[in-house]
């Protein structure tokens, strides 16, 4: 008799992430990935990284290998201080720090501690394949806001707000949006928060790719300008990221914001993975207090904007009169639509074949999604294997079209 469990309702048909289950073909010989947004191993600062984990395990072995506080080690969140004043040109000290294991998990706290079953949450319509899941599988009822070339239509999330939808939540990456890469200006940020505070709305500001711009004007924080919004501070919770600037594997990343939201989020930390990796810390610690970030940047934005180019060149050699294409001003990828109705799920078929994939856009809508989507990651390839990758993607399309 095959057994029956009885599983948490919201795991008893789960879906999985739409973007790893394309991971199996990169296992692929000789595939050539446009999909995960996974920084390029060639940028990582191994030798730094390297030296800084060495001297923080010479140097402090136990505090190294025993558990550490839930908040996170006292050299890091002073570190994280320092990079937030950075960012937010002194304007922001960033008192509230907790050390998450990925801003990921940041996100997911925040959803143990503030959203129930059927509560309402806004996302940008569309938005990050992670948000999405997690949000499912918290039960939470999404609130889809378009968006547009400027990130989302602060506009339309207003009649939303006074048509008597109540979010509590609202999730936003505000610069370089995955899977747009679109850019909120300063007059939709204030506006945004101006909302949360009026209609009570905590907005969560995600920020993984926010150093990562090679081109355009740099816009102020939601964290910076929340401090010149009245109330603002208040309805504010700040999440990023090394994954995206030094390594994914270290799985350092943090929020910020009001004292009362942190301290339940270390509690439901505590019943998670008791701390993040204080090694890990540690040696983040050391390099950001070394300025190897600060010297390594630069690099990894002059790579990006290289390939950024190279991807953007042979799609327009390539499909110029049948792909549509937003040119990002930083990030890691680029978000198209076919203009001649092909259809991306149906294309990545023929795609995998040619040794060449990507995410068809269906993965970003929480909704009804728009077929002939596509978002293109230039992050982990060179500019021939680019090249290479955009010819393949060419002969598919052509195959799939007689």
């Amino acid at each position: 008799m095959k057994p029956v469990y009885r599983f948490n309702p919201a795991f008893q048909t789960p879906q999985g992430s739409p973007i790893r289950e394309l991971f199996k073909y990169t296992q692929q010989q000789g595939m050539i990935s446009f999909a995960g947004v996974y920084s390029s191993p060639a940028l990582f600062d191994a030798e730094a990284l390297a030296h800084s984990g060495a001297a923080v395990l010479q140097e402090s072995p136990t505090a190294c290998l025993q558990y550490g506080a839930t908040e996170g080690v006292p050299a890091l969140t002073e570190a994280l201080r320092a990079l937030t004043r950075e960012r937010t040109g002194g304007k922001v000290t960033a008192e509230n720090v907790l050390v998450t294991t990925g801003s990921q998990q940041a996100f997911e706290l925040l959803l143990r501690v503030l959203v129930g079953p059927g509560d309402c949450v806004a996302i940008e319509r569309p938005a990050y394949p992670a948000a999405i899941q997690a949000l499912r599988l918290a039960n939470a009822d999404m609130l889809e806001v378009p968006s547009d070339d400027d990130g989302m239509d602060t506009e339309a999330l207003e009649k939303m707000l006074l048509a008597g939808a109540r979010p509590k939540l609202l999730y936003v990456v505000p610069t370089f949006a995955n899977p747009t890469g679109a850019t909120l200006p300063l007059e939709r940020r204030r506006h945004l928060l101006e909302l949360a505070v009026r209609y009570q709305m905590l907005v969560i500001e995600d920020d993984p790719y926010g150093e990562l711009r090679f081109a355009g004007t740099p816009q102020p924080l939601l964290l910076e300008v929340a401090a010149d919004v009245p109330g603002g501070d208040d309805w504010l919770v700040y999440l990023s990221s090394l994954s995206k600037i030094v390594a994914p594997g270290l799985r350092i990343g943090w929020m910020s914001g009001p004292a009362e939201i942190l301290r339940r989020a270390v509690i439901a930390k505590q019943t998670g993975d008791l701390c993040t990796a204080p090694w890990m810390q540690l040696a983040a610690a050391r390099y950001l207090r070394d300025g190897c970030l600060a010297k390594h940047l630069p690099t990894i934005i002059a790579t990006y904007k290289e390939r950024c180019e190279a991807m953007l060149e042979a799609l327009q050699q390539y499909f110029a009169d049948t792909l549509e294409v937003t040119v990002p001003q930083g990030g890691m990828f680029v978000w198209a639509r076919w203009r001649d109705g092909t259809e991306a799920n149906a294309l990545l078929q023929q795609a995998v074949l040619e040794n060449v994939m990507y995410v068809p856009g269906s993965a970003f809508y929480a909704g009804a999604a728009d077929p002939a989507r596509l978002r293109l990651s230039f992050a982990t390839a060179a500019p021939d294997e680019i090249r290479i990758g955009v010819t393949r993607l060419h002969a598919a399309h052509g195959k799939l079209k007689r």
